[in-house]
């Protein structure tokens, strides 16, 4: 098999639904994650087990996949590792997510965000793979209030740590391509959801909430605006930035079409059938008030064209959501 990607973050939400995209074709594929804290642990093994079920089903055998337990702040463990599976491409999703937490807690994001990045791309240069995917966030574009946000837009208003460490990470990029002509393709991800998410994003909360009977925090009393992007139209823009020998691009993946997060409540409630309590609170820090993709470049260099509509997303995210949770 020519095509043997090192998929970081492999047990996340983003990370797990590439591997098995990529096991429906003739790839090997090395997972690795250190599967932390921040969120269930039994989530994030549950998506590495119906990995390996789905790979079952292929009669895959461990030179399609295989998966290890790894920190990427050890550089010693992955050198070793790179060299034994001799990636062609790596697909750098590993994060320490959350906005709110990175205010929080400033040190572990920056450390778990940027270190490893710097990690991988070191390991790049001196192993010569050639190909580096680095997934980034729409974050990065903070307080910029010219919308829709461009590749070309500022990205100099920052209001999080954790988008500080994005902007920092997609900067050691630049740096390790011209250095060492790795050809690296940025995607800057815009409010990614759908079935397996992750259980700290406001639909999943929402929803959970919906079922417990609990409250839902509604930040700016609901008037925020977010491009809201289904899973699988992401996929869809990773995989073809993999198979585009671009030399360097940073490239927007959202689905250009801002929902109002009232309106985005409202259609949630028609899915569930339920209402819920709802506590109105002021904007928090690190929020900004509207995501707006453009995607033009996309649409451009990746043939990406966004598929998926808020009902259509949303519905699918409930069923899985009921279907997980015996409900």
């Amino acid at each position: 098999m020519d095509n043997r990607y090192l998929i970081t973050g492999s047990a996340g939400f983003i990370g797990s639904s590439l591997v098995r995209r990529l096991l429906s074709e003739d790839n090997s594929i090395l997972g690795v994650d250190n599967i932390n804290h921040y969120y269930s642990q039994d989530l994030k093994r549950d998506r590495l087990n119906d990995l390996n079920i789905y790979s079952k089903k292929l009669n895959l055998t461990s030179n399609h996949y295989q998966f290890k337990e790894l920190d990427l702040k050890d550089q010693e463990s992955l050198d070793k590792i790179i060299d034994e599976f001799k990636p062609t491409c790596i697909c750098h999703f590993a994060a320490q997510p959350g906005v709110r937490f990175s205010i929080d807690n400033p040190k572990e994001s920056v450390l778990d965000n940027i270190l490893p990045t710097l990690n991988l791309l070191e390991s790049a240069r001196k192993f010569g793979i050639r190909d580096f995917i680095f997934s980034s966030s729409s974050s990065v574009y903070g307080k910029n209030t010219q919308v829709p946000f461009h590749e070309d837009s500022s990205i100099n208003k920052q209001i999080s740590v954790y988008a500080s460490s994005k902007a920092a990470c997609e900067s050691l990029c630049h740096t390790y391509h011209s250095l060492s002509g790795i050809r690296i393709r940025i995607l800057r991800f815009f409010t990614v959801y759908g079935p397996w998410g992750r259980p700290d994003m406001s639909y999943f909360l929402f929803t959970k909430s919906f079922f417990e009977g609990g409250v839902i925090n509604i930040f700016n009393k609901g008037d925020m605006f977010r491009d809201f992007t289904y899973i699988e139209d992401i996929i869809d823009g990773f995989v073809s930035a993999i198979k585009e020998p671009l030399d360097f691009e940073v490239i927007n993946l959202g689905c250009g079409n801002p929902v109002k997060l009232e309106d985005f409540i409202k259609t949630l409630e028609e899915i569930i059938g339920l209402e819920v309590k709802k506590n109105n609170l002021p904007m928090q820090p690190g929020d900004v008030y509207k995501t707006w993709a453009d995607i033009t470049k996309a649409k451009r260099l990746l043939n990406y064209e966004p598929k998926t509509s808020i009902n259509e997303g949303l519905l699918n995210f409930v069923e899985w959501y009921k279907s997980y949770y015996n409900l």
